[in-house]
């Protein structure tokens, strides 16, 4: 397999949030990583149409509301909250659709409990969200009245679209995007572009070809960097970003095999040498050095420059080159996420949340448990669906049905169908997963003991493919020193509690036996006794009176300095 490898590439990235771990992947990858952040976010000066739009959402104006961004979902929930109660308001989204242009706003409205009707497919453009609410939605969508969270640019072309289609469209614009407040960076940037002074350009947002293009006209010198974009290796994130750029008379060399940042620079790596010397040696540029998966271009009126409309290759989705990539990439990213979790000391049950989020996230399931051992108990301590009363209470006998026996056996179970006539299978009460036709089990170790296990469902018949089984069998590895480690510190944290209370309790007794002549039993029954008719736990009722002594303590002291020593 090649290794993908910039070899000292001096390489360009825009990105402002995550511009930290874009230059971590660039030095990983062998090229020397070159920040200059171009755009921050504002929020609105005022949030009227979010407000108004929160109004007539909950007095039912509204048939199918779209998201485009998990930001923008927060920030509409964050300004509806300041005027509106938020469970009115999240009440009367849950009851019409909505629709989500890609994984990041789908993932912010389950956190809010709303259900998703309609998510885009990958690249998660506004013509494939469009398609997906045709499909979806059907004819009915001529009678339905929309609303639409904008995302810092508006879209015009959706917009316009979907105007077309339904009886009436509004837009929801509830933060935008801005230039830097220093914008000094940016235009040494310019110049240093039109220098030749970069080598290849990451390009991972429509709004940073914008904001580029805009300081460039301001300087009056958007020929010469124009000229530079030429010489140099300009990437697209995706179709979006590839028209803006078309629109100002560049055509990336190519585009991703998947819209994500990790793929755009691993991808980058691997072809930008050898696209760059075709360029720079006058060569005509040969895109079949591209294991191409398919080609884009515009197809707007945004390709002003081109009298034929340019085709922009994406790397296919699996190559040779490619094959390995992902898992690779992938453990780097997660190594530095559990790293991370690490060093912020997350509680126990957010660490495994954030694990099921990873693990669900690369390999596609309706299903996800995690059960950690507790003496001879595997206990249910997480899951992807909501089962409030079942986490932390079911519990599964060490060697009991298949997750009891991965735990026992210390190897996966791998069922591609009809998972509950497994003689290992047992069922459980009140868990729909348990009809499920397919299973993917694996262990979770450390220091070569068996600290739980990760279980894996699908609704219907799955075959597993050999990358999966041993992807989560790795998982296994790496989580568990994590998980360990996150249940002693909570067990520690428990422990710490109890001998706190101890202490009080065993202080405020004294009190009680001292002011009140009280046997310590006597003492300790009356603590129960108001802890119960209060509601109360034995904590409080203790610090309570602890308080009432320590006042009492600081009156005397002002009527008698030396009672106070």
């Amino acid at each position: 397999m090649a290794h993908a490898n910039f070899r000292g590439l001096r390489v360009l990235s825009l990105e402002s949030r995550r511009s930290v771990e874009v230059a971590k992947l660039i030095r990983t990858y062998g090229g020397e990583p070159f920040l200059v952040p171009c755009m921050r976010e504002v929020p609105l000066e005022s949030n009227t149409e979010a407000l108004e739009f929160a109004h007539r959402l909950i007095r039912g104006d509204f048939d199918l509301v779209v998201f485009f961004t998990g930001i923008g979902v927060r920030a509409v929930v964050e300004a509806v909250a300041t005027k509106f109660d938020r469970e009115t308001f999240l009440e009367a989204l849950r009851k019409i659709k909505i629709a989500a242009r890609g994984p990041k706003p789908y993932a912010a409205l389950r956190e809010l409990k709303v259900p998703v009707a309609v998510t885009a497919p990958e690249p998660a453009t506004w013509r494939e969200l469009m398609q997906a609410i045709e499909f979806e939605i059907g004819a009915s969508l001529t009678q339905m009245r929309v609303a639409v969270q904008e995302y810092g640019a508006s879209n015009p072309e959706f917009l316009m679209d979907l105007t077309l289609k339904c009886l009436s469209v509004i837009k929801v614009p509830v933060y935008q995007w801005a230039l830097p407040e220093d914008v000094a960076p940016l235009e040494e940037c310019v110049h240093c572009i039109a220098r030749g002074g970069y080598d290849v350009l990451l390009f991972m947002t429509a709004v940073q070809v914008i904001h580029l293009f805009q300081v460039a006209e301001r300087m009056r010198c958007v020929p010469e960097m124009r000229a530079g974009l030429h010489s140099m290796v300009i990437i697209s994130i995706g179709p979006t970003t590839t028209e803006e750029l078309t629109h100002y008379g560049i055509t990336p060399d190519f585009e991703p095999s998947r819209p994500k940042m990790s793929f755009i620079v691993n991808e980058a790596a691997q072809y930008a040498g050898k696209i760059l010397e075709q360029k720079r040696g006058g060569g005509a540029l040969n895109s079949a050095s591209l294991p191409v998966h398919e080609s884009t271009g515009p197809t707007t009126s945004k390709a002003l420059f081109a009298q034929v409309k340019p085709v922009v290759p994406r790397v296919a989705l699996s190559t040779p080159t490619m094959a390995g990539f992902r898992d690779g990439l992938t453990q780097i990213d997660f190594l530095h996420e559990i790293s991370s979790r690490i060093a912020s000391a997350d509680s126990f049950h957010t660490v495994l949340n954030r694990i099921v989020e990873f693990v669900t996230s690369v390999i596609p399931c309706d299903s996800c448990f995690i059960y950690v051992l507790d003496e001879d108990k595997l206990v249910l301590r997480a899951s992807k669906n909501p089962h409030a009363d079942l986490v932390d209470h079911l519990g599964v006998q060490y060697g009991q049905g298949i997750t009891g026996w991965v735990a026992e056996h210390r190897e996966p179970a791998v069922i591609s169908s009809n998972a509950s006539n497994d003689p290992r299978f047992k069922a459980f009460k009140n868990l729909p997963e348990d009809h499920f036709e397919a299973m993917l089990c694996t262990p979770i170790l450390c220091a070569s003991k068996v600290v739980g296990v990760i279980n894996l469902q699908h609704r219907l018949s799955y075959e597993h493919s050999t990358h999966e089984v041993r992807l989560l069998s790795m998982l296994g590895f790496l989580v568990g020193a994590e998980i360990e480690r996150a249940r002693l510190e909570s067990e520690n944290v428990e422990l710490t509690g109890k001998l706190e209370t101890r202490k009080a309790v065993d202080r405020a007794k004294g009190i009680l036996q001292r002011d009140l002549s009280l046997t310590e039993d006597e003492a300790y029954r009356a603590m129960q006794t108001e802890s119960r008719q209060r509601r109360k736990s034995m904590r409080e009722i203790a610090e309570a009176v602890i308080l009432g002594e320590e006042l009492r303590k600081s009156q005397s002291a002002l009527v008698d300095p030396k009672l106070a020593r």
